[in-house]
């Protein structure tokens, strides 16, 4: 896995498809940007927001290049990235968001400083 973020994309088809596209994004250097502009147009499950020109109007939007970003989109170049990610999240025990992994234990829900510091020292110490 990587470092920094992994997609857990559990709310249906317009979750996967914005997980590719945030994927299509991080090809030309705008992951942040794009996930953060997803964030502003959520419309909850199934809400719409998430169909194909919604994400491509986002990318627009961020000046990112076009005609890169609609094939890498159309052809579900990053599906299988983030169906790996999806269902890897899913076998370690995660259920929902917010979670966090730490050396592929989760850490789930909105826990408090000492949590993360606990689990981060107990790696240090093996």
């Amino acid at each position: 896995m990587r470092f920094g973020y992994v997609h857990f994309a559990f709310l249906g088809p317009e979750s996967l498809l914005a997980a590719e596209a945030s994927e299509c994004a991080a090809d030309q250097n705008a992951f942040w940007a794009y996930h953060d502009a997803l964030f502003t147009i959520q419309n909850g499950e199934s809400g719409g927001a998430y169909q194909t020109d919604s994400l491509k109007d986002v990318a627009a939007q961020l000046g990112l290049d076009m005609p890169i970003f609609s094939e890498c989109l159309d052809s579900g170049k990053h599906r299988d990235l983030v169906q790996e990610e999806s269902a890897w999240v899913r076998s370690i025990g995660v259920q929902s968001t917010p979670a966090f992994v730490l050396d592929g234990q989760p850490i789930v829900g909105a826990q408090p400083f000492e949590v993360f510091q606990q689990a981060i020292e107990a790696r240090l110490n093996r």
